[in-house]
């Protein structure tokens, strides 16, 4: 276990957000997580888990422990007919790590490529992207309990999984009593509670293609290829990303800012008859999702900003660092920028857009 005092931050979040944490933990086994939990200075203290920092906004220094997950490994667990079985380590890239899978022939997360951040962080927001979500390939996680250092396994089901949600992202009305070797704390929140340190991904067979989406199928119109695989549909959506979203190595940014709303079929018929144009898709229980560029650019946000924070001149969706080095944006700028952004679509379409990242 490795402890740093006022650690800067500013590189280990894309948005680049200066900030510093009292103190940082860095563990890169699972004997280092149980290690902070048995720590006499540290163990109680309120923890922040920090994965590859793609998915928050940092108003100021954080005062909890910070617990950066670091831990590595892939590996095939198990193949059956049905599937493979593939672990990864929470501190593993997650674009590696789909592209580890592809290498060793194992498909099914083609369409998730080039999405930032860590395994580790994946299930907490169940991550989603061009018709596939983490929840359709996931099999279960290992995790600590933060309270008692105790190890646990969840399914799918003890996840409950959302759209980009879990049970990672609720707080516990009590605190986690002794979860047992094997089983989780159960039918409560874990947000602060818990740290993931294993994935388990169960990539079905026979692979089928994931091609719903318009620019998949645009991709493959212009390769003239009738049945792409995995690799082809790797390489398109890190073609279309790229096209679309800025790189955080170059303009700092958290990805998508926000969640396309859902919206019943009456209220979507009742905006459609004001906005023809809107982007919407149907979903399968009868909802309606709003794409939220659409709406973002449809109020005239594309392109401009409050203070360093901007809004990407090719995508409304995604909030950008205009500034640089030690004169970079301030999670205060981003915050007053969403929370425009979230009046201006709320009084034209009466929708209230909900934020992605976690803001701390």
């Amino acid at each position: 276990m490795l402890v740093e005092k006022n650690a800067p931050l500013q590189h280990c979040n894309t948005f680049g957000i200066v900030a510093r944490a009292h103190t940082l933990v860095r563990a890169r086994s699972v004997d280092d997580v149980r290690a902070l939990v048995s720590d006499p200075q540290l163990a109680g203290s309120p923890v922040f888990v920090l994965g590859g920092g793609s998915n928050i906004v940092l108003t100021g220094d954080v005062k909890p422990v910070v617990l950066k997950m670091e831990i590595k490994g892939l590996r095939l667990v198990q193949e059956t007919p049905q599937a493979f079985i593939v672990e990864a380590g929470a501190g593993e890239s997650w674009h590696d790590a789909v592209a580890w899978t592809l290498a060793h022939g194992f498909p099914g997360l083609e369409n998730l490529a080039l999405i930032p951040g860590t395994v580790g962080a994946a299930p907490v927001q169940n991550i989603g992207a061009y018709g596939v979500e983490l929840q359709d390939r996931f099999d279960s996680l290992d995790a600590i309990d933060l309270a008692t250092g105790q190890p646990f396994t969840l399914d799918a089901a003890q996840c409950a999984f959302g759209y980009r949600d879990s049970v990672f992202k609720h707080q516990a009305p009590v605190a986690p009593a002794g979860a047992a070797e094997g089983s989780g704390p159960r039918g409560m929140g874990l947000a602060g509670r818990a740290a993931i340190t294993h994935v388990r991904f169960r990539l079905p067979k026979p692979w089928k293609p994931e091609l719903g989406y318009l620019d998949l199928e645009r991709k493959r119109a212009e390769a003239g290829v009738a049945e792409p695989t995995a690799q082809q549909i790797f390489e398109w959506v890190c073609e279309v990303r790229r096209a679309k979203l800025p790189d955080p190595a170059v303009v700092g940014n958290a990805g998508s800012f926000f969640k396309n709303p859902t919206v019943t079929p009456d209220q979507c018929s009742d905006i459609i008859a004001r906005e023809p144009r809107i982007v919407h898709y149907p979903m399968p229980d009868g909802t309606i999702k709003l794409a939220a560029g659409w709406l973002i650019d449809a109020c005239g946000w594309k392109g401009k900003s409050v203070g360093k924070a901007g809004v990407y001149e090719k995508q409304a969706l995604v909030l950008v660092n205009r500034g640089r080095g030690a004169d970079s944006v301030t999670g205060g700028e981003v915050m007053t920028l969403a929370k425009a952004i979230q009046t201006s679509v709320y009084e034209r379409f009466g929708i209230r857009l909900e934020p992605e990242p976690v803001v701390v």
